[in-house]
């Protein structure tokens, strides 16, 4: 919103001396006195004679015989504008007095020295009948100061003021109304102007009504006094055609010909229609003055006018300029202003000084006028961000998009998710984890005597795979990358490997690791002389520890494109529990993921996470990836408790002491590495990731001091999540981040349309925000498993609330 500052500049005429009296700010006071300049009166006179002759045909309203010369014989043209210069010569020479000095310098200073100030008004009260006609509106106040003159502007006022305005627009969400009145057009044309309101159409109701010949007087005056009484109200009036001042009717309009009605005689329903919402008159027409010192004394908040007889031809340029500037939603004085500057630089040869004839009455009381937005249109205009505010969005638009600050976030939340959850006692209790973790550790390889563990020891590894056969363990995933051949040792494994899947029982689903090279972007498959892709599995374990993400299978997936460790596990524990479902077979000819891939396609499949949409990337998610994004890719909900997803069991143990076939046979395992130093397919370490926040709080409750996640548990909860069909999908901070920008600009505009205490809107805003962090936490465990960021947008909200209480609190 445009601020501004307010001066009341009073004139009057004591016999030879006139009084300027300033009056602003608080209680602030300047008063000088200056010759009477009969000078400037005599040349004003003789500017207007030439001014009226010039302008002598089709003007709207009655002028008397200013001469008696012929017009042919006389270049009234160049009379006209050297009457103009010798005037403003004179008028600017009266103002530059010294003794206004301070006066001008008060009013041109208070621009300068704040430059949040856009505009100052002077409010402008004469208490003389001849200075009142003289061109105040030319007045450059600071043009001898150095200083810049654009955003001072004079406004008239009346010299007595006896009703308060109506500053409560008129309550409609719809267009502004405006009404017409279109008066004896004897001599004269309103078709330009009546196309110029058609041009409003589009932020404007505009209703006609006037004269048309054999229409009956009475019936009209009626008509007229009818319309400004609609209970609708109005927000513009609109007058074309003749008028005239009057000293003791507030002037008069014509409406027919040869017939006028006194502006006295419309006073009720002028007040009315002010009671309304009523704000703006504009009288295209002759001699305005003493209408518009009527009309403001009533309470209408201002009035144009013009203060001379105006050509018809003036009236229509001016009128069409203005409505063009109305349009564009600008207010009434900047519009007048454009309007006149307009018949100053482009068509004073034609129309010279016309320029110097509109003017704005404006009661001090009212604010500007001007058109305003409807409907979306409004709001979304409203919604258009300050400078300030453009800044803050900006920043807070690319702090939602850096990756590293996502990150932190998101294990920000995922810990306050556990914690909730914990307080909250929304811990399932007694629950048998669907996975079982068998751990080579330190201890582990320790006590196998081996050298080296990495590469690891194939032969340790059968040993694992005899004692999970014998256990009855029905789905192995084996987190080892076996690309490399070990003659010796590979045959040992693969022998365990076959046994397994040739049992006598149901056989045994292994599922292998599988990495990518670093260089050439191949995958490492397992080693042919340990297994055949036609009786077992290969997933890939790429996967996003850094940042918390789950695997997804691919939205179209390729041919050669292998599918995630984890979902193979998942799918491997749903299928082999069917019995018309493929099984490993040692003499299978034919790609064992293939031939699931063909048994999901028939009609009788069951639904499993290969087949569910609800495990695939999403085309945004796809996207996203363009603009280094991770949009709606479902997180690893670390907010559960680690007993709920899995049961550890260092490899040692597991061979050295007898184990329950039945919980193997229901459970998926897995054989990873637990944590050693070695541990990873390039570098060592790299299978030990940092503990994400949330699993060090339940660690910590469990009185567990481990410092890493190993890449085992990592898999363990993105099958507990692919089997409970649980994904928990993180919502962008960026989109709620817009959300909260629409709702702090929302409650912004509240703030100003209904002030209210600071500590009031500092309360409703903890409780927006606050409310709506318990609500995300509990949506989160819902079965909606959405995500939903609370720093962020939280700060956005406080962003546009908390500068608009301090300034008002300053003030």
């Amino acid at each position: 919103m445009s601020q501004h500052t307010s001066f009341c500049l009073k004139i009057q005429r004591f016999e030879q001396i006139c009084s300027f009296e300033l009056n602003w700010g608080k209680g602030q006071y300047l008063n000088a006195k200056i010759k009477y300049p009969e000078l400037l009166i005599r040349l004003y006179q003789e500017w207007q004679n030439n001014y009226l002759n010039f302008y002598r045909n089709a003007l709207r309203g009655k002028v008397a015989e200013v001469g008696t010369i012929a017009p042919s014989k006389i270049d009234w043209h160049r009379k006209l504008v050297q009457a103009e210069a010798q005037l403003l010569y004179e008028f600017y020479q009266w103002l530059r007095s010294a003794e206004l000095y301070e006066i001008r310098a008060a009013i041109a200073h208070s621009h300068s020295s704040n430059q949040e100030q856009t505009t100052i008004y002077v409010f402008l009260a004469c208490h003389c009948s001849d200075l009142v006609r003289l061109p105040w509106e030319a007045w450059e106040i600071a043009g001898d100061l150095g200083l810049s003159v654009e955003k001072i502007c004079i406004v008239r006022q009346p010299a007595n003021i006896h009703e308060p305005p109506i500053n409560q627009r008129r309550k409609s969400f719809g267009k502004a109304r405006i009404l017409v009145i279109l008066g004896d057009d004897t001599g004269l044309d309103f078709h330009t102007e009546i196309q110029a309101l058609q041009s409003l159409n589009k932020v404007a109701a505009t209703h006609l009504i006037g004269w048309k010949p054999g229409k009956n007087i009475h019936e009209l005056k009626t008509e007229i006094i009818k319309a400004i009484n609609d209970e609708l109200g109005w927000d513009i009036l609109f007058f074309a055609g003749h008028s005239n001042e009057t000293h003791l009717t507030g002037g008069e309009i014509g409406i027919a010909p040869n017939t006028a009605i006194s502006i006295s005689e419309l006073e009720q329903p002028l007040k009315f229609a002010k009671q309304r919402g009523l704000q703006f008159a504009f009288f295209n027409s002759c001699e305005g003055l003493s209408i518009a010192n009527q009309l403001i004394d009533w309470g209408l908040s201002q009035v144009a006018v013009m203060r001379e007889p105006i050509h018809n031809r003036v009236a229509e340029e001016f009128f069409v300029k203005f409505v063009q500037a109305i349009a564009e939603y600008k207010d009434v004085h900047e519009a007048l202003l454009e309007a006149s500057q307009y018949l100053k630089s482009e068509k004073n040869l034609t129309f010279p000084s016309s320029y110097l004839i509109p003017t704005l009455f404006r009661h001090p009381a009212a604010p500007v006028f001007r058109l305003e937005p409807f409907g979306t249109k409004k709001w979304l205009q409203q919604l258009v961000p300050s400078r300030s505010e453009a800044t803050i969005i900006s920043a807070l638009t690319l702090i939602s998009l850096l990756l590293p600050v996502q990150h932190f976030l998101l294990e920000q939340r995922v810990l306050v998710q556990a914690i909730y959850r914990n307080v909250t006692r929304q811990v399932a209790p007694n629950v048998t984890p669907p996975v079982t973790l068998v751990e080579i550790d330190e201890e582990s390889i320790a006590k196998a005597k081996i050298d080296d563990p990495k590469p690891i020891d194939r032969k340790y590894l059968a040993r694992l795979v005899d004692k999970l056969a014998a256990s009855q363990a029905k789905v192995v995933g084996i987190d080892y990358v076996l690309n490399r051949y070990q003659e010796q040792s590979d045959r040992i494994l693969s022998k365990s490997l076959q046994a397994a899947v040739q049992s006598n029982q149901k056989p045994t689903w292994f599922v292998f690791a599988i990495d990518r090279d670093e260089k050439t972007k191949k995958w490492l498959n397992v080693a042919s002389s340990i297994t055949s892709p036609n009786w077992s599995l290969q997933g890939h374990i790429d996967i996003y520890s850094e940042q918390g993400y789950m695997q997804t299978f691919p939205f179209a997936p390729e041919d050669n494109e292998p599918l995630f460790f984890a979902g193979l596990l998942t799918l491997s524990h749903q299928l082999q529990k069917l019995s018309d479902a493929p099984k490993p077979q040692l003499n299978s000819q034919k790609d064992f993921l293939q031939q699931i891939l063909d048994y999901l396609q028939t009609n009788n499949a069951p639904k499993t996470t290969l087949t569910s949409d609800k495990f695939r990337q999403q085309p945004l998610t796809v996207f996203s990836y363009w603009l280094k994004q991770f949009w709606v890719q479902p997180i690893v909900d670390f907010s559960i408790p680690p007993h709920q997803i899995y049961r550890s069991i260092p490899a040692w143990k597991f061979l050295e002491h007898p184990t329950d076939p039945d919980t193997f046979a229901q459970q998926i395992v897995i054989i990873a590495p637990g944590g050693y130093g070695e541990a990873g397919t390039d570098k060592d370490g790299e299978d030990n990731f940092n503990v994400p926040l949330a699993l060090d709080y339940w660690r910590s409750l469990e009185k567990s001091h481990s410092t890493i996640l190993t890449g085992g548990e990592y898999h363990a909860y993105m099958v507990h999540h692919l089997l409970n069909e649980r994904l928990i999908v993180p919502i962008p901070d960026l989109w709620i981040v817009g959300i909260a920008i629409l709702l702090g600009k929302f409650l912004y505009l509240l703030q100003l349309k209904y002030p209210q205490p600071g500590w009031r809107w500092i309360l409703i805003t903890t409780l927006i925000t606050g409310s709506y962090g318990l609500a995300s936490l509990q949506l989160y465990i819902s079965s909606t498993g959405l995500l939903l960021p609370w720093i962020l947008p939280s700060l956005t909200l406080w962003i546009y609330i908390l500068p608009s209480i301090l300034k008002r609190k300053s003030r």
